[in-house]
């Protein structure tokens, strides 16, 4: 079977093209290298005509809620409609776990995007998933220096591999709405994962936690990031993912974009 994923070339996109080869089936990436422009919905119809699945892992890196809502819903508007028009049988979406419960400009981007795919004409499976082990590199690499400013956010990490495994099996599936929560086997908090990883790397570089602003911040340090039902767990811990070559890789295929999750609502960085 031919799989299209969306966002195919950026980090967590080429795990689920690997995942899709190890099942066994074609990936059909979509992204702008490949001649894909999802915001102006160039070269759509001739990628997906003869997909019958569409894997969306397409990202935007912003805590800005009107970028965020603009992207998500214009991609996801495109990519449904494309899907409608030449026979897209199943359309899977990744979305993040707590995008209803905190207010944080990104994830409302999230939410247009599930409501667009829940509530649109082809059938379709969400899964949110807590964030990936990954996430810690990524911060560690957006600020260089002697001090690594890191957000108190408590979390259920995850290794992306397996989140990229659980989307393929869910889209060779049946169309499902809402999944299950996937989230990672044990609680971490973000400071000390980014401590782990300097220490995993012999640096001596000093991570200095912050609470992010109001209710927002209030929430991620709190439990508005965990997984509140049963669900999928993965089975590498954090321990094991600093040892694997995906932690030597820190930021996974491409290099992967630089985490916005340092920078306040008002786009500053922390003081």
């Amino acid at each position: 079977m031919r799989i299209a994923v969306a966002g195919g070339t950026g980090w967590a996109g080429c795990l689920v093209v690997d995942a899709v080869r190890a099942a066994g089936h074609e990936p059909v990436i979509l992204a702008r290298s490949t001649g894909v422009d999802l915001i102006r919905s160039s070269g759509l119809d001739e990628a997906l005509t003869g997909v019958p699945v569409v894997i969306d892992v397409s990202n935007v890196s912003t805590i800005n809620r009107k970028k965020s809502e603009n992207f998500f819903g214009t991609a996801t508007g495109n990519l449904l409609t494309a899907g409608q028009r030449v026979g897209v049988r199943h359309h899977v979406a990744l979305s993040v776990v707590g995008v209803d419960r905190v207010n944080w400009g990104y994830y409302a981007g999230k939410r247009r995007q599930e409501r667009l795919v829940l509530d649109g004409a082809v059938p379709a499976t969400v899964l949110r998933s807590t964030q990936f082990y990954e996430l810690a590199a990524q911060m560690l690499a957006s600020i260089p220096g002697p001090i690594t400013v890191v957000p108190q956010m408590l979390i259920q990490p995850i290794a992306a591999h397996e989140v990229a495994h659980r989307l393929v099996a869910l889209a060779l599936a049946d169309p499902a709405g809402r999944a299950p929560d996937i989230a990672g086997p044990q609680q971490l908090l973000m400071p000390d994962m980014a401590r782990r990883l300097l220490r995993a790397r012999g640096s001596h570089r000093v991570v200095l936690p912050v609470r992010l602003p109001r209710a927002t911040g209030r929430a991620m340090a709190g439990d508005g990031l965990l997984p509140t039902g049963p669900g999928p767990r993965g089975k590498q811990t954090f321990d094991q993912w600093l040892a694997s070559p995906a932690a030597q890789k820190a930021v996974a295929c491409t290099g992967g974009p630089r985490s916005p999750a340092l920078r306040t609502e008002a786009g500053r960085r922390p003081p």
